[in-house]
């Protein structure tokens, strides 16, 4: 039997800085099957909990609802990037962008939003990271222009022209419609 209705768990992700109350709810949630992706958003943001405590209920949280996971793993990674970022250096915004594109590979957002959390002054994260990143959804993503773009966005603003033009070319190409195969 519920221990807790939703809108009483919706209030305790919202306002309770007990780490124990904050689990007795979630796995409340859990139990009723609640897959309502705003309700655990507010958990996510509840500014008691740390990094390990928000791995902690979203992998959970994932693995139980498989369907929702893209955007649990997209909801973490944008956490981890706003709040988390100075102490982390975005690793673990770029694990759950990682994690996102798992979950739906042929979407381009988890590559880009991870791009966009680069800092050149800094090299947070490390942009050889992030180039890796974008080349392994070549395979995937459907939409190969915007990737090719921002490939040559990073490689320009790390200074390598040739690789620029090299990916600005590609992503030009990748508009051209296929010329027909002549069977002549």
């Amino acid at each position: 039997m519920p221990r807790y209705t939703p809108e009483e768990i919706r209030v305790k992700f919202a306002n309770s800085t007990d780490f124990n109350e904050l689990f007795d709810a979630f796995e409340d949630a859990i139990s009723q099957r609640i897959e309502d992706v705003e309700l655990y958003r507010l958990l996510f943001w509840n500014h008691s909990l740390g990094p390990d405590e928000l791995c902690l209920f979203g992998e959970k949280l994932a693995k139980e609802f498989n369907g929702i996971s893209y955007d649990i793993y997209m909801w973490l990674a944008s956490v981890f990037e706003v709040t988390y970022s100075s102490y982390d250096n975005f690793e673990l915004a770029i694990k759950y962008y990682r994690k996102a594109a798992e979950a739906r590979p042929s979407v381009p957002d988890p590559y880009l939003d991870a791009c966009d959390c680069y800092d050149p002054d800094l090299n947070i994260p490390p942009v050889d990271v992030l180039l890796e990143f974008l080349k392994s959804s070549l395979e995937h993503v459907n939409s190969k222009k915007v990737i090719l773009t921002r490939l040559s966005h990073l490689y320009h603003i790390i200074g390598d022209d040739e690789q620029s033009t090299y990916y600005r070319d590609l992503a030009d190409q990748s508009d051209r419609p296929k010329p027909p195969n002549d069977l002549n």
